[in-house]
């Protein structure tokens, strides 16, 4: 699959600024990146990911990382060690379900920018914004041509 003729900058756009709205009431970070396909263990992939974005150095530790490989439909939900001694895998793989459904219907945009929403109704609830709070990871969206492929 050509990644780049479904995230278009447009798709991109509105996935950043659902990632802007969900970390607007949290001091967490949420990034999303896609990948044309996962030729690996999908957590392995995400994991790899994770730390090539440096999520691992937010303050609190409370990065959670969407990671989609649309070509082979493969996906991942992963939060810091801040985040994961709150929240339970079941409601990571709640919010996966939600996000392939709208996948299986063709919907990737749609299932991204309600993934990043329920990911951050979620996150509000355990981190919530800080006086001092800022902006310790970009909102981009990244895939494969931001990281190398290489592990």
């Amino acid at each position: 699959m050509n990644i780049d003729s479904v995230i278009t900058e447009e798709v991109k756009q509105h996935i950043e600024e659902a990632i802007r709205l969900a970390e607007a009431g949290t001091s967490a970070e949420v990034r999303v990146h896609i990948e044309d396909e996962c030729k690996e263990d999908v957590l392995d992939r995400a994991a790899y990911i994770f730390s090539e974005l440096e999520m691992h150095k937010t303050a609190l530790r409370n990065g959670v990382l969407i990671y989609a490989a649309l070509g082979n439909k493969k996906m991942a939900i992963l939060g810091d060690a801040g985040i994961n001694r709150h929240m339970q895998q079941q409601e990571w793989n709640t919010i996966k379900e939600h996000i392939l459904e709208q996948f299986r219907l063709g919907n990737i945009e749609a299932g991204l920018v309600t993934g990043v929403k329920d990911v951050g109704e979620k996150i509000k609830l355990l981190f919530p914004i800080q006086k001092d709070d800022r902006n310790e990871l970009p909102n981009r969206v990244t895939t494969n041509k931001d990281v190398q492929h290489g592990k």
